[in-house]
């Protein structure tokens, strides 16, 4: 269990701690010149002789301190609310009371202390004050205990209430993937860089490789100690510290606000959404792209915040809003964070994360909004699948899912109704449904494409893909559209993308116009008319020629070897059936050779070994050239 306190300054938060542990604590120099708290502090003691050490977290209540008091309130299992008997309910008292509400930090205790300064009638008021202090939030009716850490009144009691606390906390789950929020780094001689935190996820071992910081440094875990104790294995929920290694890795470059993470979970963002609360304490309007700092884990970083329901925010409401962050940060589902305002004077409110990976565009669209609520009230990945499919256009990525739940994907159960689909770049996840109903959509708008372009056989996959325009990426479309070939709901020629009984019509003028260009074509051997020749010897304009031609070669009647020179498909074959032939005799094709088995000038040979260059038959290595046994055009010569 780990414990933390919370209260307004010189409220006695570092002198329960002492009184309770019997440690003094190590406070800087500067803390015991000015009698206050600056940073945080740790001990460590056993509530009971041979209980397991209790970790306890000492927080500053100095207003000027409060984002190093939100370092240290992360992960702490109870928080001890410290409000002295003579100054009653303080500023930070309130401003550190709504920071572990916002935090969820999941059961508090009240500790009336300073009660050997005052009158017992004193304490009962304060007791009452800070009873209607928490009368409407998460720690109503919470107990309250008065102690004196002068004299160890109420010390015992307070501490069997802990120890009975303990048995009703909630254990970490060690599932998932290791995350420490880095707060200490420091160098010990002999041992080398030591990082500690408090570990929020997972469990980590001597040996293994963790990935530190904003760039994913590899580091080594050579040792460590879980609640002050050396250890060869440390888990969520227990103060660790690591003594980590790395090439060229120096403590000047880890900060507080750093992550430890497994290597799978590793990925930063800038960019995320989740639900915001706003203070009821606040006096005003709290308006759309207003700057903020962000407190997540150990980190403190300054962002804009984007409403998504709304232009502002009304004191005590709640909406769902983005964060656009101004540096790298790490959140999973369901983290907690603290909103404090520009210059950092006064908390606003915070919220849980509801996806660390928000999307840029469409953020304030219904079916992303839908997603958000899922995700809000979803507390697992099984939870919110079905309606984050349901409003997913393009699918899911599992790999980011794994990363935003911090769950493998090894340990899901993924509901029947889920396609799991390869694509060039990763799986997504789809709707079986919705995956069949891409396809038809794909089948009805190829069928709307013949129907508008009735001499054309058909789209290329890019062009289909734009004329389609559905909002999926192109590896996914193109899975989609090798899926419907494999089915046979789909047909390819070439490049050319069409339904099965789909032949392309030319108009009578087309098709009177290359009545007259086909038996020059193909009377003309290897060295066919330019498109202006044709034009003259039709009597036609050469935009028309251009453009008919053109369309037979998408038809695959001709192929376009240059621009304006076109070869009947049926030449091509011959002449790539004679390179085949060539390449057989002489284990390469040079261009002389080429040329005098066609029988043409050297300038067309070339431009014809270039063609096949392009096509993909042949392979250019210096002055020759080898054939690509295993392109389809190989077979022009069989054809």
């Amino acid at each position: 269990m780990i414990v933390g306190t919370a209260g307004h300054i010189d409220h006695g938060k570092t002198a329960l701690l002492e009184a309770l542990t019997g440690q003094a604590g190590d406070r800087r120099r500067e803390e015991h010149e000015r009698g206050i708290t600056i940073d945080l502090g740790y001990r460590y003691a056993p509530l009971q002789a041979g209980a397991e050490l209790t970790g306890f977290v000492d927080v500053p209540g100095h207003e000027r301190f409060i984002h190093n008091m939100l370092a240290g309130a992360h992960g702490i299992d109870l928080v001890l609310l410290v409000v002295a008997a003579d100054d009653g309910v303080m500023p930070q008292t309130r401003e550190h009371l709504a920071i572990v509400e916002l935090l969820g930090i999941p059961k508090a205790l009240v500790v009336i202390s300073k009660c050997d300064r005052v009158e017992p009638a004193r304490v009962r008021e304060v007791q009452s004050e800070v009873q209607a202090l928490l009368a409407t939030g998460p720690y109503a009716g919470a107990a309250q205990f008065v102690v004196s850490s002068v004299s160890g009144s109420g010390i015992d009691v307070l501490r069997q209430a802990l120890l009975s606390a303990q048995h009703d906390i909630r254990q970490r789950s060690s599932a998932g993937g290791f995350r420490l929020a880095i707060d200490r780094a420091f160098s010990v001689a002999g041992a080398g860089i030591v990082v500690t935190g408090t570990s929020l996820a997972g469990q980590v071992q001597v040996g293994d490789t963790l990935l530190l910081g904003k760039t994913g440094k590899p580091v080594r875990v050579r040792g460590l100690h879980a609640q002050n104790q050396a250890a060869v294995e440390a888990r969520a929920g227990q103060r660790v510290a690591l003594n980590i290694a790395a090439e060229r890795l120096s403590v000047e470059q880890i900060h507080r606000g750093d992550w430890l993470l497994a290597e799978w979970l590793y990925g930063t963002t800038q960019r995320l959404d989740f639900e915001l609360r706003l203070l009821g304490s606040e006096t005003r309007l709290f308006e759309h792209f207003s700057s903020v700092h962000v407190h997540l884990g150990t980190q403190d970083v300054t962002a804009k915040v984007a409403l998504l329901q709304g232009e502002s925010l009304a004191p005590g409401g709640h909406m769902f809003a983005q964060l656009l962050l101004n540096a790298p940060l790490h959140a999973v589902h369901g983290d907690r964070l603290v909103v404090r305002d520009q210059r950092a004077q006064r908390t606003l409110g915070g919220g849980r994360v509801l996806d660390p990976f928000a999307p840029a565009r469409q953020r304030r669209s219904p079916a992303r909004l839908a997603q958000l609520q899922a995700l809000a009230e979803a507390e697992s990945l099984e939870q919110a699948l079905p309606a984050l499919l349901a409003q997913g256009a393009s699918g899911l990525d599992p790999h980011q899912l794994e990363r935003q739940f911090n769950r493998l994907r090894s340990s899901w159960r993924l509901p029947e109704d889920v396609s799991v689909i390869a694509t060039r770049q990763g799986s997504r996840l789809f709707a079986t449904s919705q995956w069949q109903a891409l396809k038809r959509e794909v089948l009805a708008q190829l069928a709307r494409f013949h129907a508008l372009e009735p001499d054309q056989l058909g789209p290329d996959r890019d062009r289909l893909r734009r004329f389609v325009a559905l909002p999926l990426e192109r590896p996914v479309f193109i899975s989609l559209i090798e899926e419907l070939l494999a089915e046979g709901g789909l047909a390819c020629s070439g490049p050319w993308l069409h339904l099965p009984e789909h032949q392309a019509r030319l108009n009578d003028e087309d098709m009177a116009l290359w009545a007259q260009l086909q038996p020059l074509l193909q009377a003309s051997g290897f060295d066919p008319p330019w498109v202006r020749d044709l034009a003259r010897a039709t009597h036609g304009e050469e935009a028309a020629v251009r453009l008919l031609l053109r369309k037979m070669a998408r038809l695959g009647q001709v192929h376009q070897v240059v621009r304006d020179l076109f070869y009947p498909d049926a030449t091509v074959r011959q002449m790539a059936a004679m390179l085949m032939q060539v390449a057989a005799e002489d284990l390469s094709v040079q261009v002389a050779r080429f040329r005098d088995v066609l029988g043409i000038g050297r300038k067309r040979s070339i431009q014809i070994l270039e063609y096949f260059d392009r096509v993909g038959l042949t392979r250019r290595l210096g002055d020759q050239r080898r054939v690509r046994p295993d392109n389809a055009l190989a077979q022009l010569s069989h054809g």
